[in-house]
């Protein structure tokens, strides 16, 4: 029953802090692309991270809720997608020396994102098969 509150309460806030940085980030871009440069352009611009600072809040309070068994395997999984998303914007960094285009900063999100999904999947899978067997 604990851990089903727990995902309920981390849904929650999770979903909230997603639907201000949405919020956010489309006002920035309509009113803050065309403002000039200066201090309150920077402001509006910046603005969605008060929603992406609502996630990691919204992280941090989750990960102080779950157990012991539940903060290792997504210690175990953040581990494995951290040295994944190492691995592959540190070969593209390579790459850019060879002529490949430069790449936004926003991509490597994209590619911790990704592998932290993947190996979060890969993990669940052989936990569930050491339980099977």
């Amino acid at each position: 029953m604990h851990e089903k509150r727990v995902g309920r309460a981390y849904r929650s806030e999770l979903l909230t802090a997603i639907v201000v940085y949405v919020v956010l980030l489309l006002a920035s871009i309509r009113y803050g692309r065309p403002l000039d440069g200066g201090v309150l352009r920077t402001v509006v611009l910046l603005s969605p991270m008060i929603g992406f600072c609502l996630m990691i809040r919204a992280i941090a309070r989750h990960v102080a809720r779950i157990d012991e068994y539940q903060r290792m395997r997504l210690l175990e999984s953040l581990a494995l997608a951290f040295g994944i998303t190492g691995a592959v914007t540190f070969s593209y960094g390579f790459l850019e020396t060879a002529g490949f285009p430069k790449l936004s900063m926003f991509s490597v999100w994209m590619v911790m994102g990704v592998s932290w999904g993947v190996a979060s999947t890969i993990l669940s899978l052989r936990a569930r098969r050491a339980v099977e067997s």
